[in-house]
Parts: C-alpha cells; structure tokens; sequence
C-alpha cells in the first residue's frame, strides 16, 4: 500500500483538523464542570472556524488524493464551506437551547462534530466505500444526538431514525456491491469509464444505481423513504434537528450529485423517469401533507421534504452535457438558500419553545407580532423565501431551478414546481396570519447567540437575494466535470 504523500493529506487538510479537533475535544471535556459546558461549544466553534479558514484556502485548487477515492475540487471546497458554517449555526442554536432543555452536555458538541466531519467527507468521496464509510460516520452520531433528551420522544426519535437509518444503509451496500460486480471498481472514475464500454451489464449498473439511490433517498428524505422524518424531527431536540433538516439533506445531495453525475451519466436515459416522478411525488406529496399540521416542527419536516423535491428537480437532467452545468449549479444554489431559510425559521422556532413540548403549536405564534416585532418580520422572511416569495433567497433559488428544468425539455415538472409552491403559500402564510392578526401572549427566550443567528440569516436572506449573481457564479465552480 502506497504511503499516503503530503498532497493526498492536503486533499482532505480540513477534514483531518477537524477530526483531530475533536478527538482532542472529547478529552478536554472531561475536565471542563458540568455547569461550564459552553467552554466546550465555544471550543468546537473554534475548531469549525479553523477548519473553515482552511477550506477556504483551497478555492481554485483541484486535486486527486490517496489513489483517486477523495478528491479536492470546486464542488467539494463549496460543499465543505457550506457544511461548516452550517455547523457553527448549529452550534449557535444549541448554546442556549441545551441548557434551557437541561441537556446540556459536552458530548452535544463533539458529536455535532463527528457527524460535520462525515457530512465533509462525503463532499470529497469519490468511491463508493468512501461513501459509505462518510454516511455512517455522518449518520451514527445523529442517531445518539436525536435521542440525548433522554425522554420518551426523544429516544423514540432516536430509535426510529436507527432503525431505518441503519435499513437504508443496507441499500447503499447492496447497490455498492451491484456496482462493483457491473464494472470491477468502486472508484467512480473507474466505473464511468467502464459504464461507457460495451462490456459492463447496463442492467446490473442500473439495479444498482437505482439501489443507492434508494439508500441517498432515505438520507434527503424523498418520497417514498420519507415516513421517519416528520417524527425523527418532532421528536429529537430541536437544535439538532435544525442541524438535521439542513446539514444531514445537504451532504446527502452532495452525495447524490458526485455519485450520479461521476459515475452514471451513461445510463441517465434509464434513471430519468426514476428522478422525474420521484421529484414530483416529493414535492406534492410534502406540500400537502404540511397542510394539515398544527406541530411547527412537523410542518417544517414536511416541509423539508418538499423542498427536497425541489432540488431532486436539478438532478433529473444530469444526462445531459448541455443542461447538467447549470442544473447542478441551480442545485448547490438552493442548498445554500435552503440552509439559511431553515436554520433562521428553526431559531425562531427555539425562541419560542418552552420545557415539556410547549410553545410548538402554531396557535403559540398568536400575537408575536405585537410583542415582538423584529422575530416576527424574521420569521416572516424566513416563511416568504420557503414558499418563493420575492425579495427572498428562495424566490431566486426556485427560479434558478426551473429555469434549468425547462431547460431541459421538463417543462411538467417546473410547472408541479410551480403549482406546488403555491400550495405551500397556504401552511406558510398560516404562520404569518397567526403572528399578525391573532391575539396572544408568547414568550420568547432572549439568548444573544439565537438572536444574533436569526437576526444574519434573516438579512442574509433578502441582501443576497438582491445580488445573487455572485453567489451563483460560486455555485457554478462547483459544478462537476
């Protein structure tokens, strides 16, 4: 076995800091007081940071490492900076949360981070056992993290998410093994070039793509493989499933992207009308179910799902060299829209939870606007960009991604697009209605980290939707080739 080289280590520089970080952290903490464990959120924000500082060095730096099965490009460095600032908003929304909940413990955060470093690694993977070494390490510690409340809901989050984790981990390495049987090789390269001969079983290749993605499905929640997310999401604290709903869906679609797009391209005419309805399926699908939700928690899981139909829309043409550029690019755009909608209404959402489950009705949102003014034009911010309102960063995203699905020749589908996101108007706007023209009396924890995460994703959310421009040519560096 070839000794790695210090370019194959530079490949995944960010990813091993990171790592070693937070090993180190593990055994910091057992020194640091029960009633001080901020020192170790602060100290896992530093590590994040760092690590951050170092993916950022790498912009514009494309490189192979350790034979081929990590690679170092444009789509992973964009993926890896948007995973760890996803972090360092995790880390913000569970500050005061876990104390206020009394599950307050170091573990939090170095579990936050093993499951980061997961989410990193599979933004690099380029073979397929990397792959499933990255979504295991991604997915075991938001099993534990879903469960830490040590309450009924919570363990039943957690048991659930396990279980059926664990089922769609199966199909990763059935499909996985179909693959390598297809073509000799799990390094995506290999399999692409073997795809493209006339001597690798297409019906083989094609059970087994159609297996991982059965198994990626699971892990962006798409319809069918979405029934365990509106309970995981109810049930788990809701810090960590803010850090779910966004983190977890981004590296599986990263996932999904390299995967697809790498090693499959050649059988894109077979997978196409695969894609195609299961992108509709989510879509509708997660809109209407949301409608009839009174939970916060569980509207925004359904909601979850739908807008991971929305970004399945960017995958259904990845087949074609002239529209997969910019559909991919669509894609990563609203992944970065997406994230910051998500972790802003999530806050929100913490702001106004109280112990025992309270304060998670929608009727609990009655006379927010009256009391407080500010959280209740966030909220209404974050509410307008998930359903494509303009002046919001989802309005741009959504625009972005049927315009490329037109682009296409999948016109039906940017309409169920569009129809859909109407729909959603409804269970939105709902929230908006109760804030604005209820009476009530809510109260809301004032925590400085939470307020200031809402208050930057807030703004985020309407000054880069008036210069997106610039954030999509960052996206479009991303895009695979």
């Amino acid at each position: 076995m070839t000794p790695p080289t210090n370019t194959d280590l530079y490949t995944i520089l960010p990813y091993i800091l990171l790592t070693a970080w937070t090993c180190l952290l593990l055994l910091v903490d057992l020194f640091i007081p029960k009633g001080r464990k901020s020192i170790t959120a602060a100290l896992a924000a530093l590590g994040i940071a760092g690590a951050l500082g170092f993916s950022v060095t790498q912009i514009g730096i494309e490189h192979p490492g350790f034979s081929g099965m990590v690679a170092l490009d444009g789509f992973s460095t964009f993926a890896n900076i948007l995973l760890l600032v996803s972090g360092l908003f995790g880390i913000a929304l569970a500050y005061g949360y876990t104390k206020r909940m009394d599950i307050e413990r170091g573990e939090y955060y170095t579990l936050l981070l093993f499951s980061l470093t997961g989410m990193m690694l599979m933004a690099q993977a380029n073979d397929l056992i990397i792959v499933f070494l990255a979504l295991e390490l991604l997915s075991i510690p938001l099993y534990v993290l879903s469960a830490i409340a040590r309450k009924l809901n919570s363990e039943e989050s957690g048991v659930k998410y396990f279980l059926l984790g664990a089922f769609a981990s199966g199909f990763v390495v059935y499909g996985t093994a179909l693959i390598f049987g297809a073509t000799g090789s799990t390094n995506l390269s290999v399999i692409f070039a073997q795809a493209a001969s006339s001597s690798t079983s297409s019906l083989l290749l094609t059970i087994g793509a159609a297996l991982m993605l059965v198994g990626f499905g699971f892990k962006v929640a798409a319809v069918p493989f979405h029934m365990w997310t509106p309970d995981v999401y109810q049930g788990a604290p809701t810090s960590v499933t803010a850090f779910m709903a966004a983190g977890a869906k981004i590296a599986g679609f990263v996932a999904l992207f390299r995967v697809f797009t790498t090693a499959f391209p050649t059988i894109s005419s077979d997978m196409t009308g695969i894609l195609w309805a299961l992108s509709a399926l989510t879509m509708i699908v997660g809109n209407l179910v949301a409608i009839s939700q009174t939970n916060i928690k569980r509207m925004l899981a359904y909601s979850a799902i739908a807008h991971a139909g929305y970004i399945l829309m960017a995958f259904v043409p990845y087949g074609n060299n002239a529209v997969a550029p910019t559909a991919i690019a669509a894609g990563m755009f609203y992944l970065v829209a997406y994230a910051i909608s998500n972790f802003g209404s999530w806050g929100v959402v913490i702001a106004l939870e109280k112990a025992e489950g309270k304060g998670l009705e929608l009727d609990d949102y009655a006379g927010l606007a009256k009391k407080y003014p500010a959280l209740a034009i966030a909220m209404t911010i974050f509410m307008l960009s998930l359903i494509g309102f303009p002046p919001t960063l989802g309005m741009v995203g959504k625009f972005y991604l049927f315009r490329s699905a037109m682009a296409g020749g999948f016109t039906g589908l940017a309409l169920i697009g569009v129809v859909t996101s109407l729909l959603s108007a409804y269970y939105y706007l709902r929230v908006v209605v109760n804030m604005y023209m209820k009476e009530g009396d809510p109260e809301v924890e004032r925590e400085p980290w939470l307020g200031l995460t809402t208050a930057i994703t807030a703004i985020a959310t309407v000054v880069v939707s008036l210069v997106p421009q610039f954030l999509f040519l960052l996206a479009s560096t991303a895009v695979l080739r």
